[in-house]
C-alpha cells in the first residue's frame, strides 16, 4: 500500500475549516451540541469522501490522509475529531464491500457513516456481538442492544455487526440505514467528555433490512474487523489523542507565557518548574507521535510488525494524553478549571480513549500475548 498524503490545497482547506469553523464552535459543541457546522464544512470541502475512489466522486486517499484530518480537528475539538474518526472507519468498510451506489453517495458527501459494533452484552469485546440476524424471506431481521454509536442521530447509516445468519462464525457486517423502523436511539449523550459526538445506545427490535445490505460474506465479520476496521480505528483514535495533546500543549504554553505576577513583573513561564512540566508534556507527546507515524508507515508498507504497532499506538497515545493533560492542569493551576482557558475540556476529552473498545487494558493483554507468541483471540 503506497503512502497517500493530503494535497497542498486540501491541507489549506482543512486548516481553514479547523481555525474558522471547528475552533469557533468548540465551546458550543462541548455543551452537547453536535458539530454540524464542521461536518457541513468538511462535506463542502469534499473531505467526507476522502477515502472513496475518484471514480465514485471521492479523493482516493488512504489511512495517512484520514489520520491527518482527524489529528488536525482534534487540536480544536475532540468531539468533531471523533465524529470523523468513526465516519472514516465506517467508510473503510463501505469502500471495500458496499455497492457502487453507496460508494458514490459517500464520495459525493451525501453519506455520513459510523460504526455500530459495541454491545451491552459483550461490552468492550467489540469483536463478539450477541445481537442476532435472522433471514425472513428476502429480508433479514436484526435484534440487538448496541451500547454506543457515535453520530447516532446524525449518521446516514450504521456499519453494523451481528451474529451470522448461519453457521458458527463470529459475526456478519451489515449497512443499516439510520432511519430504519425498529431502531430506538436512547440519547441524548450526557458524559464527562466528547460531549458533542452524539454517542448513544441504540436498541434494535425487529429491524428489517434487505439481504443486499450485507457487507462481505456471512460470517466474515471478524475478518473485516481485524483487517479493515481495527487498523483504521486504532490509528485514528490515536490521531485524536495526539491532536488533543497538541491543542492542550499550545494552550498551556500560551497561558504560562501570558499570565504574569504583577508584583514581580514575571510570567509563570519564568519559573523553571513550570518549564520543566511543559518540557515533559512536549517530550511525551512527541514520543506518542513518533509511534503513531511509525504505525502508519508499517500499515502502508504491509510490514510484519504492523499489527503489533497498531495495538501499541492507541494504548500509548491514550495513556500519554491523560498524563500530558494531568500536567497541563497542574501548570495552569486554578485557571485550568475555567472554561475560557479550555484546558479542562481537553482534560475531559482525553479520558475517552482509554475506555473505548478495545480498551487500554485489553490492548495491553493483546500486546503481551503477541510478545509471548500466543493467539490474541
Amino acid at each position: 500500500m503506497s503512502a497517500t498524503l493530503l494535497h497542498e490545497n486540501q491541507v489549506a482547506e482543512l486548516e481553514k475549516i479547523a481555525v474558522e469553523v471547528t475552533a469557533k464552535y468548540a465551546s458550543q459543541v462541548d455543551t452537547g451540541s453536535y458539530p454540524s457546522e464542521s461536518v457541513e464544512a468538511l462535506r463542502e470541502a469534499g473531505l467526507l469522501g476522502l477515502l472513496t475512489a475518484q471514480e465514485f466522486g471521492g479523493m482516493g486517499q488512504g489511512l495517512r490522509a484520514a489520520a491527518t484530518v482527524v489529528e488536525r480537528l482534534a487540536r480544536e475539538c475532540g468531539s468533531t475529531a471523533m465524529v470523523m474518526c468513526m465516519h472514516y472507519c465506517g467508510v473503510s468498510v463501505i469502500e471495500k464491500y458496499a455497492n457502487d451506489i453507496v460508494r458514490r453517495e459517500v464520495g459525493e458527501g451525501r453519506h455520513l457513516s459510523t460504526l455500530a459494533f459495541s454491545e451491552a452484552g459483550s461490552r468492550s469485546h467489540f469483536w463478539a456481538p450477541v445481537g442476532t440476524a435472522q433471514c425472513e424471506g428476502d429480508h433479514v431481521r436484526l435484534d440487538a442492544h448496541k451500547s454506543w454509536i457515535t453520530s447516532a442521530s446524525h449518521a446516514t447509516a450504521y456499519v453494523w455487526s451481528s451474529r451470522p445468519t448461519t453457521g458458527d462464525e463470529a459475526s456478519t457486517i451489515w449497512l443499516v440505514p439510520a432511519d430504519s423502523d425498529g431502531l430506538q436511539r436512547q440519547g441524548p449523550f450526557q458524559a464527562l467528555g466528547m460531549r458533542g459526538n452524539d454517542s448513544t445506545p441504540v436498541l434494535a427490535e425487529n429491524v428489517n433490512i434487505g439481504q443486499d445490505a450485507q457487507l462481505g460474506e456471512d460470517g466474515q465479520g471478524f475478518q473485516i474487523m481485524m483487517e479493515t476496521v481495527l487498523p483504521n480505528f486504532q490509528v485514528m483514535n490515536a490521531s485524536c489523542s495526539i491532536g488533543l495533546m497538541e491543542g492542550a500543549v499550545r494552550r498551556t504554553c500560551e497561558h504560562a507565557s501570558e499570565t504574569r505576577y504583577a508584583h514581580l513583573g514575571s510570567s509563570i513561564a519564568d519559573l523553571p518548574t513550570i518549564r520543566n512540566y511543559i518540557a515533559r508534556m512536549r517530550v511525551q507527546l512527541d514520543a506518542a507521535r513518533a509511534l503513531w507515524g511509525e504505525t502508519i508507515a508499517a500499515v502502508e508498507e504491509g510490514r510484519e510488525d504492523a499489527m503489533l504497532k497498531v495495538l501499541e499506538c492507541k494504548a500509548l497515545a491514550g495513556e500519554t494524553a491523560t498524563a500530558v493533560l494531568d500536567l497541563a492542569m497542574r501548570v495552569c493551576g486554578g485557571a485550568a478549571f475555567r472554561h475560557d482557558v479550555a484546558v479542562e475540556r481537553y482534560f475531559r476529552d482525553t479520558r475517552a480513549a482509554t475506555v473505548m473498545a478495545p480498551t487500554t487494558d485489553v490492548l495491553y493483554d493483546f500486546i503481551g500475548k503477541a510478545c509471548c507468541g500466543m493467539e490474541l483471540f
